[in-house]
């Protein structure tokens, strides 16, 4: 067998294994271990003397070393600091009082609280769940349509992985070496884009139906006075925003790195929660524990790919799948929908940070042959990474939310709910390819061509 046919099997025995459930970070650096083995094997060595422990060695210290990654577990804290403030039910009243007069104001709120919680926190399933204790009932009692009612929760839930700061975005930038401040401004516009796509349609089908989402009764409009409002969003609005827009101001127009930005943002949470009085220990200790977890995670995932992706280039795996693609001869639209389907079908099995770091990196060396800006991929990416939490049958904001859902909610109720977003996701996919400027002009703009 040739080394690149040991490549294809490599590449095959590592997606069978991991359907079997097998832990993704260690499978991936024991295949790279046991085939950099075979890959690096001389006759007249040493066991340990193989040039493959030296490899898996290398990567980790790289990963470690990786100032970009430093990001990440600050962001990380920040969040679960934010997650743990007990401020979510404020935030949701407050913009449904000073929404109150818009068509579906509290699916609007939902949306809108969504939106700010998911880009303070990055964590998907901890945002659709919060959400759905505090928001899901509130508009089931109000009469809201059950299926309409799950799928805004579930969309909104997803933008944090989209909209800047992005725990996302800084795995991507670091997997293909770009500037992770031009991608967070690339990708501002076009997040914010597919948000108001979601709050055009909550409140065109509220205007249109308005069974569908009733409106407040007028005795309870009327008992909130303008003074109130402005008082109750001071209180629980305006400091998480102004936190969010202070880091993402500081990352976009040169005051801070990322990394820096990601410390004050972690210590502004800090602050934030000692106002609401939510910063104990357990919950200190807490927020430490789980961003630990995850960044440990994500540095596991680092270390297992660039060795596995690194024995499986030197094994010519990566030249084989570069030559079949360029012999289907491709346009750059061609290879674009290829790649863009093949990430949305690995939505459905595997986590988005296992498709970035994993199988993100095959399509990357293929980029500049296309003439395909990388960071017009990593949006393009980062937008279709949002069908793999609402698309059945793995649509993991689905579950996410039937876990706290009432029992009458039934999971295809929520699929469906889902689906009526899932478009907006293809509409804006295509409006950032047909329409370069929709990403290019803040990059442009701040830094230059």
């Amino acid at each position: 067998m040739s080394d690149p046919q040991v490549a294809l099997l490599m590449l095959g025995a590592f997606i069978f294994i991991i359907m079997l459930g097998f832990p993704i970070a260690f499978t991936l650096m024991a295949m790279g271990v046991g085939f950099g083995y075979y890959a690096y094997f001389r006759p007249d060595q040493a066991f340990f003397d193989n040039r493959v422990f030296y490899l898996l060695t290398q990567n980790t210290f790289s990963i470690m070393n990786n100032d970009v990654l430093v990001a990440v577990p600050l962001f990380l804290f920040m969040g679960y600091v934010i997650e743990r403030a007990n401020i979510l039910d404020q935030l949701f009243y407050s913009l449904q009082v000073s929404l109150r007069r818009i068509p579906g104001s509290m699916a609007v709120a939902a949306l809108l609280t969504c939106a700010l919680f998911a880009t303070a926190t990055g964590i998907v399933g901890a945002v659709v769940t919060l959400m759905g204790l505090l928001a899901f009932p509130a508009m089931l009692k109000a009469g809201y349509d059950e299926r309409m009612s799950a799928g805004l929760i579930c969309a909104g839930g997803t933008l944090g992985i989209l909209i800047p700061p992005s725990i996302m975005l800084i795995v991507y930038a670091a997997t293909a070496a770009v500037s992770v401040v031009k991608l967070y401004a690339a990708a501002l516009v076009p997040g914010f884009l597919l948000a108001g796509f979601y709050i055009g349609y909550v409140i065109l089908r509220a205007t249109l139906n308005p069974k569908l989402m009733p409106k407040l009764s007028k005795e309870a409009v009327a008992e909130i006075g303008f003074i109130s409002t402005v008082i109750l969003l001071l209180k629980a609005f305006f400091p998480l925003a102004i936190l969010i827009l202070s880091v993402l101001g500081a990352i976009l127009f040169g005051l801070a790195t990322p990394t820096e930005a990601a410390a004050v943002g972690a210590f502004g949470g800090m602050a934030l929660a000692a106002a609401y009085r939510a910063l104990t220990w357990p919950r200190l200790k807490e927020a430490v524990f789980l961003t630990a977890r995850t960044s440990a995670m994500v540095c596991y995932l680092f270390v297992g790919s660039w060795t596995f992706s690194s024995v499986f280039s030197y094994l010519g795996g990566e030249g084989v799948i570069k030559e079949f693609v360029l012999g289907l001869d491709l346009g750059p639209v061609t290879f674009l929908l290829l790649s863009q389907f093949i990430i949305f079908l690995l939505g459905w099995p595997l986590e988005w940070s296992e498709i970035i770091i994993i199988f993100v990196p095959i399509f990357l060396p293929l980029l500049p042959h296309f003439e395909i800006d990388p960071i017009l991929f990593g949006v393009l990416v980062a937008l279709n990474l949002q069908t793999s939490f609402l698309t059945p049958p793995m649509a993991m904001s689905a579950y996410y939310l039937k876990g706290i859902a009432p029992p009458h909610i039934q999971l295809t109720t929520i699929f469906r709910g889902c689906l009526q977003f899932l478009v907006f996701v293809f509409v804006t996919m295509f409006i950032v390819y047909v329409f370069p400027a929709s990403y290019e002009w803040l990059p442009n703009a701040l830094y230059g061509n």
